[in-house]
């Protein structure tokens, strides 16, 4: 049985290790009944580095519970307690569950998803017993006690729903060994001190406000400089690759999404329409694409025009639960750096190609160097996610797959995680801490010109069908700033940084020579700052390194004497004494060296 379970494994996941976790999650669900009798146990997943398990309890679950959870759980561990799979009928498990309405809900939805009533497997160990397709280790013994941790709570809804119960979530991780776990909570502190919410407060990049809204950033001056500098670097590469900048609105009629199927697709994340009299509605705008197509459409087209390369840095909007909202990862209010590539068909090779070295480019310019290749497909038994002919369907992928293996790309594929129209080439970024993230998006789209009825006239005066290409190498710009301050732990490349260089003064009889170097800065076009406070030269140095200033600039009598300045960077290294000017040249130079191949050079030099 358990063999047959393990295609439930996902891929890429230590084989080992999820088993470990599923069966460290039953271990937990067995200590919790026993802390809390009569709570309800629903469902308990392995997840990344990770397991939990959701239940609905009696009270809430306080330091002294999970301390005592984790001590039981280490018994259970000991008693080396065998996992046993049986397989039962709908009404038997109707019965081993009658108490449990979140159990009879899954048990229902088994039932019917085949007339035959196919049997239904439950694993137990020890005094647990829980519906659950596998796989498990053979026993309890084969969890390490010393590799399980019990790490937090939070609340999570029944299935995601907000109008479902509420339910207490329990977070914990387990490993192999103490060794791994050791390292993996040592990575965990790591994470906590790279917080990009604790060091988006710390360095004055962005905030939030109950009046605005919850998952609506407010960014601070230093984090609108930062923004700039990312969106102007893009903007100067898509320049150059041929690309036509276009500004849309931040709303449409709802007719609009309806056609795109946007509107149907993502309904349920959309803020509520706003109603018109005559029954019409607006929306808050969900994705740029339908802007875009009306873009292309406007007037007849040629194929003397294709590629039509149109990219806009646009708002989009979604009304994620409160309850997911994260910092800068998971918003209500967000920017995507889109592109609409729309082609004749046998340009739609080169065209993605050459969108895949555009998302390489941006990923290298910023230490992004370990990331995979995810082709994301459509499932092959759930066709009522997706939109559009099987014959299209068959037709993009093709062309998706012999992209990537044309460009010698390792690659994956990931059947059901393609757009509901179209197949994507998604790029898995991991960050300094090996934390996976997904980032950067190629997607080939065939069905929304069929939706627009959208057309060109080909070289034999007649309609054609055009290809459309959605693009987008930062992804959500806010997203893609919360996981790159994490990555760099807020100290970001001189090129990007918002603030590059701090000139500090060594007492206030200098401030005016400091003041002198400052304006000498900004008219090279560094991004600096002026410290003449009356405070020790250490103590501004400190403060300037807590904000991750790439290179602050003491000035004092000799330096006065000298016409220079003294440059220390902020890992403390001191590069000695050198002119403003030299300086500026030395800037710049190290900001393009960093950028990657055929990037340009940034906005602020």
């Amino acid at each position: 049985m358990d063999s047959e379970a393990e295609k439930h494994i996902p891929q890429g996941y230590d084989r080992r290790l999820y088993k470990i976790r599923h069966s460290a999650a039953h271990v937990m669900a067995q200590a919790v009944l026993e802390r809390f009798p009569g709570a309800k146990p629903t469902i308990g997943p392995p997840i990344e580095d990770r397991f939990y398990y959701d239940f609905d309890l009696p009270r809430s679950v306080k330091e002294e519970d999970l301390m005592w959870i984790e001590r039981r759980m280490k018994e259970i561990i000991k008693g080396r307690h065998r996992f046993v799979v049986r397989t039962v009928s709908a009404d038997e498990a109707r019965a081993l569950f009658h108490d449990n309405p979140y159990k009879l809900e899954l048990i229902e939805e088994l039932a019917s998803s085949d007339p035959e009533e196919p049997p239904i497997s439950i694993y137990q160990q020890d005094t647990f017993l829980d519906l659950c397709r596998g796989p498990h280790v053979p026993h309890t013994g084969y969890i390490k006690a010393n590799g399980v941790k019990l790490l937090t709570t939070a609340g999570a809804y029944w299935r995601g729903d907000a109008s479902r119960p509420q339910l207490t979530r329990i977070y914990g991780t387990a490993w192999k060994n103490r060794t791994q776990l050791d390292a993996y909570l040592g990575r965990l502190e790591e994470a906590r001190r790279r917080d990009h919410r604790v060091l988006g407060k710390s360095l004055g990049l962005f905030t939030f406000s109950d009046k605005v809204g919850p998952g609506l950033p407010l960014w601070l001056p230093k984090g609108a400089t930062l923004r700039d500098t990312l969106t102007e670097m893009l903007k100067k590469e898509q320049l150059r690759r041929g690309y036509k900048p276009v500004v849309t609105p931040h709303i449409g009629r709802l007719e609009l999404y309806q056609t795109s199927g946007h509107y149907p697709y993502y309904k349920d994340s959309q803020f509520p329409a706003m109603e018109e009299p005559d029954g019409g509605g607006y929306l808050l705008k969900p994705m740029n694409c339908p802007h875009h197509i009306q873009i292309y459409a406007h007037r007849r087209r040629s194929y003397r025009e294709l590629p039509l390369r149109l990219a806009e840095f646009g708002q989009v909007y979604r009304y994620e639960q409160t309850g997911e909202l994260s910092g800068l990862t998971r918003v209500r209010g967000f920017t995507v750096d889109d592109a609409h590539i729309f082609c004749q068909h046998d340009q739609v090779k080169a065209e993605i190609k050459d969108t895949i070295d555009l998302t390489l480019t941006v990923l290298r310019s910023l230490s992004f160097d370990d990331f995979s290749v995810q082709v994301s497909l459509r499932a092959a038994d759930d066709h009522k996610k997706y939109t559009g002919p099987a014959k299209l369907w068959d037709q993009a992928e093709d062309a998706i797959r012999q992209a990537v293996q044309e460009m010698d790309l390792n690659y994956v594929e990931a059947p059901g995680e393609a757009a509901f129209y179209g197949p994507k080439v998604d790029f898995m970024v991991r960050d300094a801490l090996g934390r996976q993230w997904q980032l950067g998006t190629v997607q080939l789209d065939y069905n929304l010109p069929e939706r627009f009825d959208l057309s060109y006239v080909g070289s034999d005066d007649r309609r054609h069908r055009p290809a459309m290409i959605h693009r987008a190498p930062f992804g959500s710009l806010e997203r893609f700033v919360g996981v790159l301050i994490e990555h760099c732990g807020g100290a970001f490349p001189l090129w990007l940084a918002p603030e590059q260089a701090r000139v500090l003064s060594i007492s206030q009889r200098f401030a005016e020579s400091a003041g002198a170097a400052y304006e000498a800065l900004l008219t090279f076009g560094v991004r600096a700052t002026l410290d003449v406070r009356s405070e020790k030269v250490g103590y501004k140095i400190r403060k300037a390194q807590g904000q991750k200033v790439p290179y602050m600039l003491v000035v004092g009598a000799r330096e006065v004497a000298d016409n220079t300045v003294r440059v220390r960077h902020r890992s403390g290294k001191d590069k000695g004494a050198m002119s403003v000017s030299a300086f500026a040249a030395m800037v710049r130079q190290e900001s393009v060296r960093a950028l990657s191949p055929g990037a340009t050079e940034p906005a602020a030099d």
